[in-house]
This record gives C-alpha cells, structure tokens and sequence, in this order.
C-alpha cells in the first residue's frame, strides 16, 4: 500500500509540473467547440450556505477594477429590479441549482437554496511576496501570512497588472486550487499587461486564432471587465467542484469544470473566435449580458447547467440560434 501510494504521489507531482506547460495540460487544451465532455458528480462536497471571501489585493490595483469587482460579488445575491432583466442572480441561480443536482433531484422548475457570497474580510498587500508569483509556493505563504488559516474564510487573491502569476495566461485566466488541509484559494490576474491578447478577449483581440468581433467593455475598462469574466468562472468551479471531488468531467488531476467546459462562449450561436449573442447598449454601443446594481453591466461566460447538460449562457432565451 505504501509502495502504491508513493508511485500515486511522484505521479501527481509530475503532472502539476507538466501542467506548467500548456501544450501538456489538457485542462488548459481543452476546447468546448470540439472536445465534448459531460459534468458529472464525483460524490464530493460542494460550497453551500454562506461562502465568506477574504479579499487580498496584492499590488496595486486601479480603483475601477475595486468597484467593478466588488459590485460584482455585491450583486450576486440580489434580485435587482424585476424591470431591468436578466439581473445577474439569474446566473448565480444556476450555480446554486447544482444542489440539487447533487442529490439526484430536478433542477427545472424548482428553487435552489441560496448560496450567498459575501466578502467578510479584506486586504491590500503592497508586493510583500514580489512582482513574480507561483500558486505552489508563494500563494500558499501569502495565504497563511495574511489570512492565518482560518478556516471560515476562502482567500481571493487579485492580483495587479504589474505582477505576475506563473500559470496564469498560459490556457486559463484565473485559478483555484487547495493547500493544506483541503483549504481553497483563488487567485485572479489583470490582463492589461501580461496577456489581454489571452485574457483580454473578448474585449480584445486574441493573439492566435479565429478572429472575431471585439466588444466594448460595459464598465469601460478592459481590464476590469475581463477579470470579472474570469472571477465569475473560478467562482463557479470553486462552489462546484472545491476539492477536486465534486463537479467535474475528465480526470480528477486535471479536470473540465463547470465553467472550463464552456470556455469562450457568452451567448447563444457562439463559435471559435466569436463570443455569441449578448445585449449591445443603444447609447453607449457597450456589450453585456447582465444587469446589476447600481446601473452597472456585466458580461457573463457560459456555464454547464446540470439540468440539461449543456453550456447555458444567460441571454439564450433573448436571441435565437
């Protein structure tokens, strides 16, 4: 037993170290368009009741990209106003359908426990770890240097345009992952600097690839915008799969989650290089496809819905195929 362990351990590590290389990794390969997969429910905990962040600004990020985050994560819980539709709980509902999903019951049709983010604690941290950072070993250290282990709170790292993040921009743009103790994280990047050709899109045209059409970004920030895409996919891979045990297709070191399976898709009739159909703002010519607090817009990615097994965009019941 100890001997097989050992080989299931040197086996692990080496696949995280292949992971550095996105040719490798086949999470970061992954192509929604042409490689199908199917979510399925591996037995695992998922995040349910009252998820309490600890928000770490690491660096120095620009105040639009505070308020455009935070009114995100303030406006998941909220119904907003019934005249001013899609809202963005409509999104979150299909986050908190996977519930039922896990116990085997119908999720059409049928309310959801909430699952309410709220952000309990928050930090800015100036460079303390450098401008380089490794999800292996600096994000574990900054975690337990700031955030001390609590066990209550999952530590949300943003990280700011002049730092980076080994293993970001190389096929995914944020991530989430667990230390010790089964403790989760996730750690997002701004992409302004270090890869908006990767991250930016698709407010910004891609590096390689099919072209398609760019969008105006609804809060008029590029960068903002798109890191609000990206924190709305690690949210949703970590409520859904938080130990690499719950939600997932694929294999369980490397899996195709919840948001990952849907990559690049915002909007029905979406295809490579092209994001789909989303709402285009008659004054502004800004691109969205949610409503939020305050005025502000968002523009949400794809996620798998359980109750039909397919990618869901928020806008499919406003624009045909």
């Amino acid at each position: 037993m100890a001997f097989f362990f050992s080989i299931r351990l040197i086996s692990l590590n080496l696949l995280l170290l292949l992971c550095f290389i996105p040719s490798i990794c086949y999470g970061a390969t992954f192509d929604p368009f042409t490689d199908k997969t199917k979510i399925t429910y591996h037995d695992g905990p998922i995040l349910t009741g009252i998820v309490n962040l600890h928000l770490i600004w690491y660096g120095k990020p620009e105040e639009i990209q505070r308020e455009v985050i935070m009114d995100f994560l303030e406006t998941l819980n909220t119904e907003g106003d019934k005249k001013v539709q899609p809202h963005l709980s409509r999104w979150w509902n299909v986050v908190e359908s996977y519930q039922l999903a896990m116990k085997g019951k119908p999720t059409i049709g049928v309310e959801s426990p909430k699952i309410k983010v709220k952000v309990e604690k928050e930090d800015t941290i100036d460079y303390a770890y450098g401008k380089v950072l490794t999800t292996q070993y600096d994000i574990p250290r900054l975690i337990k240097d700031v955030n001390h282990g609590d066990p209550n709170l999952l530590p949300l790292i943003i990280t700011a345009k002049d730092v980076s993040m080994h293993g970001l921009c190389a096929g995914k743009c944020a991530d989430h992952g667990i230390f010790e103790n089964n403790k989760g994280f996730i750690v997002i990047g701004d992409p302004e600097i270090e890869c908006p050709g990767a991250c930016g899109w698709p407010f910004h045209e891609v590096d390689a690839g099919p072209k398609g059409p760019i969008f105006k970004p609804p809060n008029k920030n590029m960068a903002a915008d798109a890191m609000v895409v990206a924190l709305a996919s690690a949210l949703v891979n970590t409520i859904t799969n938080p130990q690499n045990t719950g939600f997932y297709g694929g294999i369980e070191f490397d899996p195709i989650e919840s948001a990952t399976a849907c990559k690049g898709i915002f909007g029905p009739g979406a295809t490579p290089g092209n994001p789909g159909k989303v709402f285009t703002d008659r004054k502004t010519g800004e691109n969205f496809s949610a409503h939020g607090n305050n005025g502000r817009k968002f523009l949400l990615p794809a996620i798998w819905n359980p109750a039909t097994s397919t990618c869901w965009t928020i806008t499919s019941r406003y624009f045909s195929t």
